[in-house]
């Protein structure tokens, strides 16, 4: 399951309703919500490559897998329709480490 790093709780509840998303999707494609979300990266444009982050193999290979996920136009629309009713609540980074990345 997708997590979302250093969030309060009433972040993260907030932001459930974005990884039910993605569950839904998933279980509709027989897939993990992060093979989803990588795979709706890729739908995006062809420059976008997606560097998803982890310590292990098990992991990687999920998340290789993501390139074997048909999303339709229609998975694309919904997947789209449906984030832009959610508000994601919370920032990436903490505070502190945001002012280093010089966005």
């Amino acid at each position: 399951m997708p997590t979302f790093p250093d969030l309060p709780p009433e972040a993260m509840q907030a932001n459930q309703a974005l990884i039910d998303l993605l569950t839904k999707v998933a279980q509709e494609k027989d897939a993990t919500p992060a093979q989803i979300a990588l795979a709706w990266l890729l739908a995006q444009k062809p420059w976008i490559v997606p560097i998803p982050g982890t310590t292990k193999l098990h992991r990687l290979e999920e998340n290789l897998g993501s390139v074997n996920i048909e999303l339709t136009k229609q998975d694309l629309s919904d997947i789209e329709f449906a984030a832009a009713a959610i508000k994601i609540e919370g920032t990436r980074y903490p505070e502190q480490l945001e002012k280093m990345t010089g966005l």
